[in-house]
């Protein structure tokens, strides 16, 4: 496929910077593979085949170094999960998926564009809020492809229910639960991945161990990641425009 080695390296350094702050990347690879002109129908199952070693990583990574609350995880991912599983099993017809794909980019380079701090006050998340926000991103994850942490991550830290490491550990599991979830709902379209998936499979595992390494220690990635905002605009402004 032309453009193939583009697409790894972007891929790695997508991976590097997402999983820095505990994300699996879906939304960065949707944008290089719309950006790229792939195919929609590979996009989703591809994002989130991606997602699932980066996102694995991240949270073996953050679940080591002690940045993870099952107390926090449980009750969104077990509302978050049958909607991810839902969502993959809808065909949203090829000018929505664009519209709604374009949407979230836009919305997750917000998320990478600024540096959410948390402070010393967290309270416990309400159990309704949690199911509420869950069961939505989760079903907007397997609609789109992503795996809803570029959501949850400023959702905690906004509403002070956990620190930024904690909230960055949380997502990443998150991650991995709805892209399985996702995958589950959607397998037909696994169907059409490619043969050179293994290689973008492999740059993102390399990314992935970058940059939860670092991230789960100390990094800041904030002016790159900014960067990579702008890159997400522009694809999502050329999939609802075009």
């Amino acid at each position: 496929m032309d453009g193939t080695l583009l697409i790894v390296a972007a891929v790695f350094l997508v991976a590097i910077l997402y999983s820095s702050v505990g994300h699996g990347g879906a939304s960065g690879y949707l944008a290089v593979m719309a950006l790229l002109a792939v195919a929609p129908e590979v996009t989703r199952p591809t994002a989130l085949t991606l997602n699932l070693f980066v996102a694995g990583i991240a949270t073996f990574q953050y679940y080591r170094a002690g940045h993870f609350s099952w107390r926090i995880f449980l009750p969104f991912a077990a509302a978050s999960m049958p909607m991810a599983y839902l969502g993959g099993t809808i065909q949203l017809p090829g000018n929505a998926y664009k519209i709604v794909l374009g949407v979230v980019l836009i919305l997750a380079a917000a998320r990478l564009a600024f540096d959410l701090k948390s402070d010393d006050t967290v309270s416990e998340p309400p159990v309704v809020w949690c199911v509420l926000i869950g069961a939505v991103v989760g079903l907007l994850s397997g609609l789109v492809g992503v795996g809803g942490g570029i959501f949850l991550t400023p959702i905690l830290l906004l509403m002070h229910w956990s620190g930024a490491k904690t909230a960055a550990g949380v997502s990443a599991l998150f991650i991995f639960v709805n892209s399985a979830a996702g995958l589950a709902g959607g397998y037909r379209q696994l169907e059409s991945l490619q043969s050179y998936v293994w290689f973008w499979i492999a740059a993102a595992i390399a990314g992935g161990i970058i940059g939860s390494t670092l991230g789960a220690k100390r990094f800041d990635s904030l002016t790159l990641r900014r960067v990579l905002a702008v890159v997400l605009v522009f694809a999502g402004v050329k999939l609802i425009a075009v």
